[in-house]
């Protein structure tokens, strides 16, 4: 039998506990082996231990205490970004070569987004999945940027309210500025900016995610291509990714009220409109919470491919 990552779980609200449905139902060479929260009567922490999976509900230090903590390669933080600078911290003093994949937008890390820069920083003792408005939207304006330069990138993404847990309503501003700022740094805008929608529409409304990039004049059919090859990209580890209709362009000028680097007080150039729809899995939750999903499968995805790295010949490809 090949070598698996063993992993631990901290958080056990939606996203922790849809994270190790998904491992233990999808990780080819990630074992999930542990479940760490701090309220005993946790939905999260029943279902891991249904599961087979050791639970504690003392937190990070319950989670130093159990006897798999040695055995551990890597752990995921599905916590919040106040909660994670902590828990890295402490990890990190008795165990400093323990990898951490970070779901929050603590961003201690850099950031990772599978199917832009998915391996460049896999020898990082942190890495950072960014947000899921930033999992969902910044593989399109990297889409855009490698057929023309782009000068900004805006981001709306609007989840149901009902998918979002105490966690993802405590880290808003956290998901403004790593998501802009991440637009910048790994989808290659000069400039970002970045919006969220708590939608409290009933029935709930899937995940819908609008991207808007400001680019130089460049041909519309390749970056129509370039974006049909990413998105087809994301939906190899997250199904229900798809483009909601026809990407859109408009030939304008502008003036640079946010100052955006390089283009002076006006510029003539490419407006792409992008929309997309992020249907979930329903592994915990319901269909419409794509947020979760694509963000519980991209740190999936990133520790398959640590487990690779990692692991070298011992795993099957």
């Amino acid at each position: 039998m090949s070598r698996q990552l063993r992993a631990a779980i901290i958080g056990s609200g939606n996203i922790g506990t849809d994270l190790v449905i998904k491992a233990l139902r999808h990780g080819r060479h990630v074992e999930v082996v542990a479940m760490v929260g701090i309220d005993a009567a946790s939905d999260g922490l029943a279902r891991a231990k249904r599961l087979g999976v050791t639970t504690t509900h003392e937190g990070v230090e319950g989670l130093a205490r159990l006897p798999v903590f040695e055995t551990l390669d890597v752990v995921f933080d599905a916590t919040s970004a106040g909660a994670h600078v902590h828990n890295d911290a402490f990890l990190r003093r008795l165990r400093p070569g323990l990898r951490m994949i970070d779901l929050t937008p603590a961003a201690i890390g850099p950031y990772c987004i599978p199917v832009v820069n998915g391996d460049d920083h896999l020898d990082a003792p942190n890495l950072n999945m960014v947000t899921c408005g930033g999992q969902a939207t910044i593989p399109m304006i990297a889409a855009v940027a490698r057929v023309a330069k782009v000068h900004y990138g805006e981001i709306v993404a609007s989840i149901a309210s009902k998918s979002a847990g105490p966690g993802t309503r405590a880290n808003i501003d956290e998901f403004t500025e790593t998501t802009s700022r991440a637009i910048e740094v790994v989808g290659g805008a000069a400039k970002g900016k970045a919006i969220i929608v708590l939608n409290p529409a009933e029935p709930p409304l899937i995940m819908r995610d609008t991207v808007y990039t400001l680019s130089d004049f460049a041909d519309e059919s390749a970056i129509v291509e370039s974006v049909e090859r990413m998105a087809a990209a994301v939906r190899d580890y997250v199904p229900g990714y798809r483009l909601k209709q026809a990407v859109q362009f408009d030939r304008i000028e502008v003036s640079n009220p946010l100052n955006v680097p390089g283009i002076g007080t006006r510029m003539s150039g490419l407006k792409t409109s992008i929309f997309l729809e992020v249907e979930g899995a329903a592994h915990y939750l319901p269909a419409y919470a794509g947020n979760l999903d694509i963000m519980t499968s991209a740190a999936l995805a990133t520790a398959e491919r640590l487990a690779r790295r990692t692991l070298g010949n011992a795993v099957v490809a």
